[in-house]
């Protein structure tokens, strides 16, 4: 016999928005950083440059929530931003109309100190 399986509940957890320029990936956890929830746009219909618009983000973004909130009973969350992507307001934007309590909102796009090494002077 199998198992059956425990429905756990996360009531608090994180959003992990990472907007590139080509897609969108939504990423729902626990405290811990433990998976619950993820979502891309290519996962939702999207292919080719469709997958950049911030209508493909909004889109992905509240079918990642409405999953969580119905599998999880997921309430509160922090969100973590990262990339410079079109999608990244809209999910944003997604976000903050559903009814899930945002506590704190941090972006966490990498920045280079320096970055790499520039190419030769060209001498003509």
């Amino acid at each position: 016999m199998a198992n059956k399986q425990i429905k756990k509940i996360v009531e608090r957890g994180r959003i992990y928005i990472t907007a590139t320029f080509n897609n969108t990936i939504v990423t729902i956890t626990t405290e811990k950083g433990d998976p619950i929830v993820t979502g891309s746009c290519g996962m939702h219909g999207f292919s080719g440059t469709r997958k950049s618009t911030p209508y493909a983000a909004t889109t992905t973004t509240e079918a990642a929530l409405k999953k969580a909130i119905d599998n999880f009973n997921f309430q509160s969350a922090d969100i973590f931003i990262k990339g410079i992507g079109p999608g990244r307001e809209a999910s944003l934007r997604a976000v903050k109309s559903s009814k899930i309590e945002i506590n704190r909102i941090i972006d966490i796009t990498p920045i280079p100190h320096n970055g790499v090494r520039p190419p030769k002077v060209r001498r003509v």
